[in-house]
């Protein structure tokens, strides 16, 4: 029997906040669906949502519209409904504490200074999840860091932030075609 995951990309709703640096986790999300031609359009789990079969998996992918700050009301429904063990769940998100167009692969952990993880890891009581964090530091010293994560990524930034990104979606593959193991070894730190 196939085993059932929810990959949940992080990020705010709506064309303002599109390419801005906290939607890392939406878009990573958007280069999955175009290279296995799937669109989240089902409203589900107060989310964007599409369901398909992956390497033999059953596999939500899902984007939280509840803002980011309260995610974990959408990634806890989720769960519940599936009733899914939390080491099937991956969550991607920015993180403004890793170099830009670094990923970092963890099977737990904090939620460090991000509200998003906060929310997810109060919902759920639980920190025991995987995670691909996405490099969008340092922060720049004449910016605060709300105002920095809500701007769009500058565009001498974009080249290297996409490379993260698809590195990302590649990690998202592996570790649904093989293991979280595996595509920590693989690519954690490039």
């Amino acid at each position: 029997m196939s085993e059932r995951f929810i990959i949940a990309g992080l990020g705010n709703p709506g064309p303002k906040y599109a390419r801005t640096y906290h939607n890392c986790g939406y878009m990573v999300l958007e280069i999955l669906s175009q290279r296995h031609n799937f669109s989240l359009r089902k409203i589900k789990f107060k989310a964007l949502t599409a369901e398909l079969n992956f390497a033999g998996q059953k596999v939500i992918f899902l984007q939280p519209t509840t803002y980011m700050n309260n995610s974990g009301e959408s990634i806890r429904e989720a769960v519940d409904f599936y009733k899914l063990p939390l080491e099937n769940l991956l969550v991607i998100y920015d993180d403004i504490d890793i170099e830009l167009g670094t990923i970092r692969i963890r099977s737990k952990g904090s939620a460090g200074s991000h509200n998003g993880m906060r929310s997810i890891i109060q919902h759920l009581s639980a920190d025991n999840f995987p995670r691909i964090r996405i490099g969008i530091g340092p922060q720049p010293t004449n910016i605060d860091i709300v105002q920095y994560v809500m701007s769009n990524v500058a565009q001498n930034k974009q080249e290297e932030l996409f490379a993260a990104l698809n590195k990302a979606a590649d990690a998202v593959e592996i570790m649904l075609e093989e293991t979280l193991d595996i595509a920590m070894n693989r690519l954690n730190g490039v």
